[in-house]
């Protein structure tokens, strides 16, 4: 039950500022959606100071040389708005990133481990578990364009003459044609083509993205040395490799010189990914001819099939090793590149695939396909071994926190285990679906697999298992649904007299109370969203492993392997393998159709995109080919234009001023910023998704250690929040004594109802539009204030005044 909302906090005493001789400067960042210079700045004259039309800080036209007029600024900063929208929007192309889900979905899990303190091989261990998950999800998404190119099409219609003469494009290929393409291993050949241009695709996207979003190199600063401000003590970062200095005290992992130039891991893991792809189509081309071979007397000699197949498996050792060898390298600048291994290793996977295609060209007169190529054994076992690594993990991670048991770490500690479930059964899902798509367009008015006016075997049995369950989940969820809908009702019924109560003695208005009440009740829905990524988790991870058993047991489609267990039974199997292939097929255009939309909707964007920009913030740490991270181009921006600033104001004033995701931006860069310019630069964020969503889901980055350390880093904070925002919430600062960091809850709305001053009923703004609120000119106002050139002296009127800034750490 969520509690009811306390009443606004105290405003704390004023107290008379210091005179100030150097300018103020005030850089805000936007949040989620994107916001245009003239927005943000409240004028339509505007002026780009530094940056390009991708990512750039813009002033007021008037503003543009502030700081040679410091006369003009006593009373207010000189506004500057970094805008960073290009970054995650454009043209409606960059929807088909959307394709890529599972992927991004798998990387946030390797940033979701719990707070770890000298557990450097347990860390190590979750990392390497993530990457294989990861990796299992390259091979997934390869080989179901496989199976679509190589066994629907290739193999399955083109051997079906039924199936091409449907398809007058594949008659070529038909083997009543009789043509130099009918032979079965020609036709895979010529197939091939298809999944190793996806894969080429996808090695050219992540080179592509890498260069234009995460080349940007951090500051070369020279002031990393440690400082007992800073200092926390924790592990040696995520997936650190072999060193053997001990655990020392070290800077948080968000600032880190490394942190955001991760190149060598990212250039490693492409390499291997592609090579996996390639190995992967290989595979089912040498296999195919290779399992022929052994089987019958033919002209091509058995010894050649077994050094082709000799030869993937070993370079599918070296991707594993790969992958498994070496994580991230935080504490430097990675720039050193493998040349060798990333030239050699998808070039060496490239030549096999090159000897596998020649291998299956060869001639074989008497090889006719029929049936479905033998995949489904292949398929099986990469979703059990899914499971099995999720499951692994789930126990590393359920270990990590035990060590260190922080209360507001959601599941458990059990958060990226669940999350790297979702993206194995995104990735299913996805994959599953257009191979019984395809298969119902190749066989017309029949059903592949059921045996009745069928003219192709279909895919896997196991994919139409799959499809099959996802009714079944949906109806699941009607429960928690359900719950949580009551839930909220019974929430906003309570708070309706806290409501009336905060706004006496204004005559209450029901209608009104209501209104406040239920926005309030589902703003707060945001803190249940945990339960149900793990409810969701469970669910598919148990359903999951029945359609791999019953898949393995029956050998056969649900519909048919119901058949004689009698009519209910029998109607509900037929009606959840149709339910589910067109829920899949139905669900993956609405997919693309939606994400299309967001890119080039803001309002539509709005809705979804703190999750898309919570996403794609974290670094490739997993997978180098989920979409690209924008923060490893912002966070470099902000942190050098808020060192220039102040290395060429010596006695200037700086507050970073940051909305929802442009607050995590902001604590990132000054995280980055070296320790004689953080104590000059103020904090004020609002919104800000920090510790409700940052602190509980990435613990081991944005929990009450790091945030603690954040706040004695800067020279003062404050957090501005409302129990009507989604999004946005409390920090939860733990110090001695309080800090007083957040700022809340705000009035939301500002008036009841009509006044003499408000004489139009004031909106209730929730997630944006802090700027109205007096509240963010008094905070500004006081951060400015503490702001000064001599610290000591502003550190004592704090403590005579009963304000507070930086603490006593």
């Amino acid at each position: 039950m969520a509690p009811a909302a306390p009443p606004p906090s105290p405003s704390p005493p004023a107290y008379e500022p210091p005179q100030h001789t150097g300018t103020a400067l005030e850089l805000l960042v936007h949040g989620v959606g994107g916001a245009t210079p003239q927005e943000m700045l409240d004028d339509p004259r505007t002026v780009r100071v530094t940056g390009d039309t991708t990512a750039a800080v813009y002033r007021r036209t008037e503003d543009a040389h502030g700081e040679k007029h410091p006369e003009r600024y006593r009373n207010q900063p000189v506004a500057e708005a970094y805008c960073w929208s290009g970054l995650t929007s454009g043209n409606g192309s960059r929807a088909l990133w959307l394709l890529l889900l599972p992927f991004m979905v798998v990387n946030l899990a390797h940033w979701m481990r719990p707070t770890a303190t000298g557990r450097t091989r347990a860390v190590r261990l979750y990392g390497v578990l993530v990457r294989l998950v990861a990796l299992s999800l390259t091979v997934l998404l390869t080989a179901a364009a496989c199976e679509v190119a190589l066994d629907l099409l290739a193999w399955q219609c083109a051997g079906a003459d039924a199936c091409a003469e449907r398809r007058s494009w594949l008659g070529f290929l038909s083997e009543r044609q009789g043509g130099w393409w009918s032979q079965p291993g020609r036709r895979l050949a010529l197939a091939a083509v298809v999944p190793a241009a996806l894969v080429g695709l996808l090695w050219y996207l992540s080179n592509r993205t890498w260069s234009a979003y995460e080349s940007q190199r951090p500051l070369d600063g020279e002031d990393f040395a440690e400082d007992e401000s800073f200092a926390a003590a924790v592990d040696r970062g995520p997936d650190a490799e072999d060193d053997p200095r001990p655990a020392v005290p070290v800077r948080p992992a968000l600032g880190r010189p490394g942190f955001w130039y991760g190149r060598r891991l990212v250039a490693r893991l492409r390499a291997a990914h592609t090579a996996a792809g390639f190995l992967t189509v290989a595979a089912a081309v040498a296999g195919a001819a290779a399992r022929y071979d052994r089987g019958t007397e033919g002209p091509v000699p058995r010894f050649i099939g077994a050094a082709v197949e000799g030869g993937i498996v070993l370079c599918a050792l070296v991707v594993l090793w790969v992958v498994c060898r070496r994580g991230r390298s935080e504490r430097t600048c990675d720039t050193r590149l493998d040349g060798a291994l990333i030239s050699y290793l998808p070039g060496s996977a490239l030549v096999l695939l090159g000897l596998a295609v020649l291998y299956a060209s060869w001639s074989r007169p008497d090889w006719q396909s029929s049936g479905a190529l033998p995949v489904e054994t292949a398929f099986r076992f990469l979703t059990l071994g899914q499971g099995v690594l999720v499951v692994a993990l789930a126990v590393v991670a359920l270990g990590l926190y035990r060590r260190i048991p922080e209360p507001r770490t959601v599941l458990y500690g059990l958060g990226g285990p669940a999350v790297a479930m979702l993206a194995c059964a995104l990735g299913g899902v996805m994959t599953g679906g257009v191979a019984q798509r395809v298969a119902d367009w190749l066989d017309g008015p029949g059903t592949p697999g059921m045996g009745r006016g069928s003219d192709i075997a279909g895919p896997p049995v196991l994919l139409s298992w799959q499809a099959s369950v996802i009714p079944v989940l949906l109806l699941l969820l009607l429960v928690p649904v359900l719950v949580l809908v009551v839930r909220t009702a019974r929430t906003a019924r309570r708070l309706g007299p806290v409501i009336e109560a905060e706004y006496a003695p204004e005559p209450s208005d029901e209608g009104r109370t209501r209104r406040i009440a239920r926005i309030r009740a589902a703003a707060a829905l945001t803190d249940s969203a945990p339960w149900i990524v793990g409810v969701v988790s469970t669910a598919t991870l148990l359903l999951g492993t029945g359609a791999v058993a019953g898949s393995w047991y029956s050998d056969q489609v649900p519909g048919r392997a119901a058949d004689g267990s009698g009519p209910l039974l029998e109607s509900f199997a037929d009606a959840a393998q149709s339910t589910g292939s067109w829920l899949i097929g139905f669900g993956f255009i609405l997919f693309v159709a939606g994400g299309r939309r967001a890119y080039k909707d803001a309002s539509a964007r709005r809705t979804i995109g703190i999750l898309w920009d919570v996403g794609t913030f974290w670094p490739r740490a997993a997978h180098p080919f989920a979409p690209p991270c924008y923060a490893e181009r912002a966070v470099p921006d902000l942190a050098s234009r808020m060192s220039a600033w102040t290395s060429t104001t010596p006695r200037g004033r700086l507050v970073i001023s940051g909305h929802s995701q442009g607050s995590v931006l902001a604590a990132s860069a000054v995280w980055q910023l070296p320790d004689a310019t953080r104590p000059r630069v103020a904090l004020l964020t609002y919104g800000s998704p920090l510790e409700r969503l940052y602190g509980r889901w990435f613990p081991a980055y944005f929990g009450p250690g790091p945030l603690l350390g954040l706040h004695r880093s800067v020279h003062c904070w404050r957090n501005l929040w409302r129990a009507t925002d989604p999004i946005g919430g409390p920090v939860r600062i733990c110090a001695d004594p309080d800090p007083s960091v957040d700022r809340g809850p705000l009035k939301d709305p500002l008036a009841y109802g009509r006044t003499t001053e408000l004489p139009l009923p004031e909106p209730i703004l929730g997630h944006s539009d802090y700027q109205a609120d007096p509240a963010f000119a008094d905070a500004r106002a006081d951060l400015l204030a503490e702001l000064g050139p001599q610290v000591p002296r502003q550190a004592e009127a704090r403590t005579q005044k009963g304000t507070s800034g930086r603490s006593s750490g």
